[in-house]
């Protein structure tokens, strides 16, 4: 896996026309053009909001889940 991440860096990487092409938060990530409007940003964030508050209530219901009977499903992972 890290032999194929290292042959890929690369193609993965902005070229030199998207890269003056974008954001300067963005440049040097990703081919293509950034966020062209002030909704596009809105609409990036918005989703990293959403990713993030799913994100800590999936780990917080996964440690602390909540039922109090032994054998319910959630507290199986919290056995492991």
């Amino acid at each position: 896996m890290p032999l194929t991440l290292f042959f890929l860096q690369g193609s993965v990487l902005a070229c030199e026309v998207c890269r003056r092409n974008q954001p300067e938060i963005l440049q040097d990530i990703s081919h293509g053009v950034g966020p062209l409007q002030f909704w596009d940003n809105m609409v990036v964030g918005g989703a990293t909001i959403l990713v993030v508050i799913v994100l800590f209530y999936s780990a917080k219901l996964l440690w602390k889940p909540g039922e109090q009977h032994s054998s319910h499903i959630k507290n199986l992972v919290k056995d492991f």
